[in-house]
């Protein structure tokens, strides 16, 4: 049997492929490229991402979904309301999730107002 060398083959050639720790074959090491500047790394990368706190969110927004089904049903009697000229009867859960519905809205539309106010303020500035 002749070596390598002997043969006119170079050394590379009959050794055998590189393994990685798990005993499979893993591609040569491609040469090192030039040292270039570090890309920074965004801080919501490293501490959590928006489909995270999306996620928690859904999560928080489920279990008051369920305490709030909870207070309905255990909430059934009727009770008379008046406001303005309407008058009706509603079980006191629904009674009490519309009246948060309506600040909740009343909330809304008052922030909607404000911020509209600070984006025409702005654009006087400019």
């Amino acid at each position: 049997m002749s070596t390598p060398a002997e043969s006119g083959a170079s050394p590379a050639e009959h050794d055998p492929p590189p393994t990685d720790r798990t005993g499979k074959h893993s591609k040569p090491a491609e040469p090192a490229k030039p040292a270039s500047k570090p890309v920074p790394v965004p801080r919501d990368a490293v501490h959590g991402s928006r489909t995270g706190y999306t996620w928690i969110a859904l999560l928080a927004a489920a279990l008051l979904g369920i305490v709030l089904l909870i207070f309905i049903i255990q909430n059934l009697d009727k009770v008379r309301t008046n406001l303005l000229f309407w008058d009706f009867e509603l079980p006191l859960g629904i009674t009490v999730l519309l009246s948060v519905i309506a600040g909740a809205l009343v909330m809304g539309l008052v922030g909607g107002v404000r911020i509209l106010q600070l984006r025409h303020a702005a654009k006087k500035s400019l």
